[in-house]
């Protein structure tokens, strides 16, 4: 009998991601770019009001100076305030993009070798630890849209994006339109709620503050982000309450206060957010009278007791017994998404940790063949939050986070713009039925997840597990777990 093992599998992690990205705006300067109507300013342009009233902070007086930098920054035509503080671009989303295979797959494999990258600077804290590769590309993503000179070559090496800029946004936005159709996928099961998989984009802007026209436009095609305006300068707690509540709603309650309290808010101009949920039954539930208490071993060398979930009757899995540990991968309804677990021999967990990369993943997915595997799995769930500016900027994106040498003139033709925080908080829950799993990130920027069988798969020690979706190979979620003392 074969030990245990977890089948290698190609790039697709499926889970709950939720990325809230905050992109914080601080700025230096007066904010005078858009005039209200029947205010004569040469070079701005008129301002609807929200619910007819003016914003004082647009009320002010604009010395010839700065005319000539709202000339440059004006909403153009397109884009429009509407009376629900809403700043609306007449650029529809493209609900079907036209982009080649090698350019999707050049996607996948960049935000695959993301993941690995953040996981291994991520994993150096010790304990459990879950996060959504996807939510933070994505976040980060539009952050990107507005990043030049430098800080777009950084992010560009750091987030793997290999593309040029509109080829990029352009499958991103494919790839996520390809994700959102999983459900649909199997919509025609009995268990309607068997399978949820949900990705929402949302941008948060001061009101007043003058954003560009081909920023808010760009976003709003590829990633159908509507910019939500905000007074962060003078409402900030209010922006904040708005903020987590968009992202609690979105994760179906599983991520709160996203934007803890405490985080300054008044200089920010700007706040991106993703967020993923996902929720799905095994197609091989466990049965629940099978569960028991059983003996799972910290990295230390410590016992500890687990609610250890059991399917003695082995089913047919990927499944490979590699040198020093074993992978499988285990699917869910539909079979288009699946964990994919990665158990390392006891006493082996550090040493396989520190080999771990995106082309050692690539190889034990590849190598992954069918056997009939009976499955002992612990039954778990935590959250973990992240600040992820240091793990960002040991990857190599530096200049975003420091003001006055940050460029993200794309977004308002100004080089004042920073990023402040990138926050994730991300949520694991494994059971008898499931996994539910949900993310957020932040990225703030600121002006200056009955037969003998052929293997019996016990984890009773840590692991790592990855939720990939397996028609297109993304990583949604990548976790840790090393059990709880």
């Amino acid at each position: 009998m074969k030990e245990n093992g977890i089948r290698g599998y190609s790039w697709t992690l499926k889970g709950f991601i939720l990325i809230w990205v905050m992109s914080m705006l601080v700025s230096g300067c007066n904010f005078p770019v858009l005039a209200p109507e029947g205010t004569e300013i040469e070079g701005a342009v008129p301002l609807e009001t929200v619910d007819g009233e003016v914003p004082p902070e647009l009320t002010q007086d604009v010395n010839p100076e700065e005319s000539e930098i709202v000339e440059e920054t004006v909403m153009p035509e397109e884009t429009k305030v509407s009376g629900t503080g809403v700043l609306e671009s007449q650029v529809q989303r493209e609900l079907d993009p036209q982009v080649s295979d090698i350019d999707l797959a050049d996607v996948v494999a960049g935000n695959n070798a993301f993941a690995i990258d953040f996981y291994r600077q991520a994993s150096q804290e010790d304990g459990n630890l879950f996060f959504s590769p996807y939510s933070l590309s994505i976040a980060l993503a539009m952050t990107y849209a507005g990043a030049r000179g430098e800080t777009e070559q950084q992010m560009a090496q750091a987030l793997h994006f290999d593309l040029p800029q509109e080829t990029l946004h352009q499958a991103f936005n494919a790839l996520d339109l390809d994700l959102s159709s999983r459900a649909s996928d199997v919509e025609d099961m009995a268990d309607a709620q068997a399978f949820q998989l949900n990705i929402a984009n949302a941008l948060w802007g001061q009101s007043g503050y003058p954003f560009l026209g081909s920023f808010v436009d760009q976003l709003a095609l590829n990633y159908g982000a509507g910019l939500r305006l905000v007074d962060f300068a003078q409402a900030a707690e209010e922006a904040r309450l708005e903020i987590n509540q968009w992202v609690e709603d979105q994760t179906q309650g599983k991520i709160k206060d996203l934007i803890p309290e405490g985080i300054p808010l008044e200089m920010t101009r700007l706040v991106l957010t993703n967020a993923i949920y996902f929720k799905a039954d095994w197609q091989f539930p466990f049965m629940k009278e099978a569960t028991s208490e059983q003996p799972f071993y910290l990295l230390d060398g410590e016992q500890t007791q687990v609610e250890m979930m059991a399917q003695s009757d082995p089913k047919p899995l990927p499944y490979l017994a590699g040198d020093g540990f074993q992978a499988l991968e285990f699917p869910y309804v539909g079979d288009e998404v699946a964990m994919l677990l990665l158990v390392p021999d006891a006493g082996q967990f550090v040493e396989f940790e520190k080999s771990f990369d995106s082309e050692r993943l690539d190889e034990i997915v590849g190598q992954l063949k069918e056997e009939r595997v009976s499955l002992y799995m612990p039954k778990f769930s935590f959250t973990k939050e992240i600040t992820a500016n240091d793990v960002l900027d040991a990857l190599g994106m530096k200049d975003a986070f420091q003001p006055g040498t940050a460029d993200f003139s794309g977004m308002d033709g100004a080089r004042d713009l920073f990023i402040q925080y990138v926050l994730h908080k991300a949520f694991v829950a494994v059971d008898e039925k499931g996994t539910e799993a949900a993310a957020a990130t932040a990225v703030i920027v600121g002006k200056t997840a009955i037969m003998e069988p052929d293997v019996r798969l016990v984890i009773d020690r840590p692991f790592i597990f990855l939720i990939r979706d397996k028609v297109n190979g993304s990583i949604l979620f990548v976790g840790r777990y090393e059990g709880v003392k």
